[in-house]
Protein backbone atom coordinates (compact mmCIF):
# COMPACT_ATOMS: atom_id res chain seq x y z
CA UNK A 1 0.00 0.00 0.00
CA UNK A 2 1.13 3.58 -1.13
CA UNK A 3 2.57 5.26 2.14
CA UNK A 4 0.33 8.58 1.65
CA UNK A 5 -2.68 6.33 1.45
CA UNK A 6 -2.02 4.13 4.87
CA UNK A 7 -2.14 7.40 6.45
CA UNK A 8 -4.79 8.63 5.22
CA UNK A 9 -6.84 5.45 6.06
CA UNK A 10 -5.49 5.72 9.52
CA UNK A 11 -6.57 9.30 9.96
CA UNK A 12 -10.15 9.09 8.84
CA UNK A 13 -10.53 5.97 10.81
CA UNK A 14 -9.14 7.43 14.00
CA UNK A 15 -12.17 10.39 13.48
CA UNK A 16 -14.68 7.63 14.23
CA UNK A 17 -15.54 6.25 17.20
CA UNK A 18 -15.92 2.57 17.73
CA UNK A 19 -14.36 0.89 14.87
CA UNK A 20 -13.42 -2.64 14.91
CA UNK A 21 -10.32 -3.87 14.75
CA UNK A 22 -10.77 -6.31 12.66
CA UNK A 23 -11.87 -3.52 10.04
CA UNK A 24 -8.72 -2.00 9.90
CA UNK A 25 -6.74 -5.51 9.02
CA UNK A 26 -9.83 -5.90 6.97
CA UNK A 27 -9.23 -2.85 4.88
CA UNK A 28 -4.86 -3.31 4.98
CA UNK A 29 -5.40 -6.78 3.41
CA UNK A 30 -7.63 -5.27 0.48
CA UNK A 31 -4.96 -2.54 0.02
CA UNK A 32 -2.38 -4.77 0.20
CA UNK A 33 -3.32 -7.44 -1.98
CA UNK A 34 -2.16 -8.26 -5.56
CA UNK A 35 -5.98 -9.12 -6.67
CA UNK A 36 -7.26 -7.31 -9.59
CA UNK A 37 -9.31 -4.10 -9.05
CA UNK A 38 -13.03 -4.93 -9.10
CA UNK A 39 -11.75 -8.22 -6.17
CA UNK A 40 -10.45 -4.86 -4.14
CA UNK A 41 -13.70 -3.27 -4.87
CA UNK A 42 -15.74 -6.02 -3.56
CA UNK A 43 -13.62 -7.06 -0.67
CA UNK A 44 -13.46 -3.08 0.47
CA UNK A 45 -17.66 -3.73 0.07
CA UNK A 46 -17.65 -6.47 2.14
CA UNK A 47 -15.65 -5.02 5.25
CA UNK A 48 -18.35 -1.69 4.87
CA UNK A 49 -21.21 -4.13 4.31
CA UNK A 50 -20.21 -5.43 7.88
CA UNK A 51 -19.72 -2.07 9.46
CA UNK A 52 -22.32 -0.07 9.36
CA UNK A 53 -21.54 2.66 11.66
CA UNK A 54 -18.60 3.27 9.18
CA UNK A 55 -20.71 3.59 5.68
CA UNK A 56 -20.21 7.49 5.31
CA UNK A 57 -16.75 6.64 4.51
CA UNK A 58 -17.21 3.96 1.77
CA UNK A 59 -16.89 6.07 -1.47
CA UNK A 60 -14.31 7.88 0.26
CA UNK A 61 -12.38 4.65 0.54
CA UNK A 62 -13.06 4.04 -3.05
CA UNK A 63 -11.52 7.04 -3.70
CA UNK A 64 -8.33 5.86 -1.88
CA UNK A 65 -8.36 2.40 -3.24
CA UNK A 66 -8.54 4.31 -6.81
CA UNK A 67 -5.12 6.20 -6.05
CA UNK A 68 -3.40 3.20 -4.32
CA UNK A 69 -4.16 1.73 -7.50
CA UNK A 70 -3.11 4.40 -9.89
CA UNK A 71 0.30 4.75 -7.52
CA UNK A 72 0.91 1.22 -6.77
CA UNK A 73 -0.80 -1.49 -8.89
CA UNK A 74 -0.38 -0.49 -11.67
CA UNK A 75 3.21 -0.44 -11.76
CA UNK A 76 2.81 -4.02 -11.99
CA UNK A 77 0.33 -3.65 -15.13
CA UNK A 78 1.39 -3.19 -18.87
CA UNK A 79 3.01 0.56 -19.39
CA UNK A 80 -0.16 1.17 -21.86
CA UNK A 81 -3.31 -0.27 -18.93
CA UNK A 82 -4.72 2.44 -18.30
CA UNK A 83 -5.41 3.14 -22.25
CA UNK A 84 -6.68 -0.83 -22.27
CA UNK A 85 -10.30 -2.17 -23.08
CA UNK A 86 -9.96 -3.81 -19.91
CA UNK A 87 -9.44 -0.52 -18.28
CA UNK A 88 -12.30 1.47 -20.02
CA UNK A 89 -14.72 -1.39 -19.12
CA UNK A 90 -13.72 -1.16 -15.30
CA UNK A 91 -14.00 2.76 -15.66
CA UNK A 92 -17.96 1.74 -16.83
CA UNK A 93 -18.66 -0.43 -14.47
CA UNK A 94 -17.34 2.38 -11.53
CA UNK A 95 -18.68 5.61 -12.81
CA UNK A 96 -21.07 5.96 -10.36
CA UNK A 97 -18.79 5.09 -7.38
CA UNK A 98 -16.32 7.43 -5.62
CA UNK A 99 -16.65 11.19 -4.91
CA UNK A 100 -15.43 14.54 -5.72
CA UNK A 101 -12.30 13.88 -3.06
CA UNK A 102 -10.24 12.09 -6.28
CA UNK A 103 -10.01 14.69 -7.85
CA UNK A 104 -8.26 16.67 -4.78
CA UNK A 105 -6.28 13.13 -3.74
CA UNK A 106 -4.61 13.34 -7.04
CA UNK A 107 -4.28 17.41 -6.80
CA UNK A 108 -2.21 16.91 -3.85
CA UNK A 109 -0.05 14.16 -5.31
CA UNK A 110 0.80 16.12 -8.25
CA UNK A 111 1.66 19.03 -5.42
CA UNK A 112 4.01 16.44 -3.80
CA UNK A 113 6.05 15.11 -7.42
CA UNK A 114 5.95 19.15 -8.16
CA UNK A 115 7.42 19.93 -4.44
CA UNK A 116 4.39 22.57 -4.35
CA UNK A 117 1.89 23.69 -2.09
CA UNK A 118 -1.54 22.70 -2.65
CA UNK A 119 -3.50 26.39 -3.55
CA UNK A 120 -7.08 26.51 -3.70
CA UNK A 121 -6.49 28.72 -6.89
CA UNK A 122 -4.23 26.58 -8.29
CA UNK A 123 -6.07 23.13 -8.13
CA UNK A 124 -9.24 24.94 -9.65
CA UNK A 125 -7.62 26.67 -12.73
CA UNK A 126 -4.23 24.43 -12.97
CA UNK A 127 -5.18 20.74 -12.27
CA UNK A 128 -9.28 21.33 -12.99
CA UNK A 129 -9.13 24.13 -16.02
CA UNK A 130 -12.47 25.35 -15.02
CA UNK A 131 -11.92 28.25 -16.58
CA UNK A 132 -11.33 26.12 -20.01
CA UNK A 133 -14.63 26.05 -22.03
CA UNK A 134 -14.29 21.98 -22.74
CA UNK A 135 -14.37 21.37 -18.70
CA UNK A 136 -17.82 23.52 -17.75
CA UNK A 137 -18.55 20.13 -16.03
CA UNK A 138 -16.16 20.35 -13.92
CA UNK A 139 -17.02 24.11 -13.47
CA UNK A 140 -20.71 23.21 -12.81
CA UNK A 141 -19.40 20.66 -10.20
CA UNK A 142 -17.33 22.90 -8.38
CA UNK A 143 -19.51 25.97 -8.54
CA UNK A 144 -20.31 26.47 -5.11
CA UNK A 145 -15.85 26.42 -4.24
CA UNK A 146 -15.48 28.73 -7.28
CA UNK A 147 -17.30 31.42 -6.06
CA UNK A 148 -16.47 31.23 -2.44
CA UNK A 149 -12.67 31.43 -3.18
CA UNK A 150 -12.26 34.21 -1.09
CA UNK A 151 -13.14 32.19 1.94
CA UNK A 152 -9.77 31.47 1.75
CA UNK A 153 -9.07 34.90 3.23
CA UNK A 154 -11.48 34.96 6.09
CA UNK A 155 -11.75 32.37 9.41
CA UNK A 156 -12.58 28.50 9.93
CA UNK A 157 -15.93 29.82 11.25
CA UNK A 158 -16.82 31.85 7.87
CA UNK A 159 -16.21 28.94 5.88
CA UNK A 160 -18.73 26.80 8.04
CA UNK A 161 -21.47 29.31 8.26
CA UNK A 162 -21.08 29.54 4.43
CA UNK A 163 -21.46 25.68 4.50
CA UNK A 164 -24.12 25.30 6.36
CA UNK A 165 -25.96 27.97 4.27
CA UNK A 166 -25.30 25.31 1.16
CA UNK A 167 -28.37 24.36 -0.90
CA UNK A 168 -29.31 20.53 -0.78
CA UNK A 169 -29.28 20.61 -4.19
CA UNK A 170 -25.03 21.80 -4.23
CA UNK A 171 -22.87 19.09 -5.56
CA UNK A 172 -20.41 19.79 -3.44
CA UNK A 173 -22.80 19.93 -0.29
CA UNK A 174 -21.51 17.00 2.06
CA UNK A 175 -17.48 17.59 0.78
CA UNK A 176 -17.43 22.03 0.57
CA UNK A 177 -16.46 21.99 4.35
CA UNK A 178 -13.80 19.79 4.83
CA UNK A 179 -12.03 20.64 1.80
CA UNK A 180 -12.18 24.27 1.90
CA UNK A 181 -10.87 23.77 5.53
CA UNK A 182 -8.09 21.79 3.91
CA UNK A 183 -7.33 24.36 1.34
CA UNK A 184 -8.04 27.20 4.02
CA UNK A 185 -5.29 25.16 6.42
CA UNK A 186 -3.40 21.66 4.90
CA UNK A 187 -1.46 21.44 7.55
CA UNK A 188 -3.53 22.16 11.22
CA UNK A 189 -1.88 22.21 14.18
CA UNK A 190 -4.18 20.52 17.13
CA UNK A 191 -5.90 23.67 18.08
CA UNK A 192 -6.93 24.91 14.25
CA UNK A 193 -8.21 21.07 13.75
CA UNK A 194 -10.39 21.29 17.07
CA UNK A 195 -12.02 24.52 16.08
CA UNK A 196 -12.70 23.01 12.70
CA UNK A 197 -14.82 20.01 14.19
CA UNK A 198 -16.30 22.16 17.08
CA UNK A 199 -17.89 24.76 13.93
CA UNK A 200 -18.90 21.26 12.16
CA UNK A 201 -22.37 19.91 11.94
CA UNK A 202 -20.99 16.82 11.29
CA UNK A 203 -17.51 16.99 13.12
CA UNK A 204 -17.09 12.90 12.74
CA UNK A 205 -17.48 13.09 8.93
CA UNK A 206 -15.97 16.38 8.30
CA UNK A 207 -13.05 15.56 10.77
CA UNK A 208 -12.67 12.19 8.94
CA UNK A 209 -11.92 14.01 5.70
CA UNK A 210 -10.39 16.93 6.88
CA UNK A 211 -7.62 14.52 8.37
CA UNK A 212 -7.75 12.17 5.20
CA UNK A 213 -6.71 15.05 3.56
CA UNK A 214 -4.15 16.68 5.80
CA UNK A 215 -2.40 12.97 6.33
CA UNK A 216 -2.14 12.16 2.77
CA UNK A 217 -0.32 16.01 1.99
CA UNK A 218 2.28 14.88 4.78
Amino acid sequence: MDKQVENAISAALNEFEGVPADFRTRISTVFNSGREFMDKVSLLDEAFDDSEDLEPLREIFFDLLMINFFVEDVKKLEEDYLDSPEWEAIEEETIDRGTELLNVLLYIRECKDEDIEPELEDFLKEFLLVDEDEFQDEHRIYEDIIANQILMESSIEEIARVSKDLPDSSEMKELFYPIMGFFHESDPTDAEFAKFKKNSEDPEYDGAIYALLAAFNR
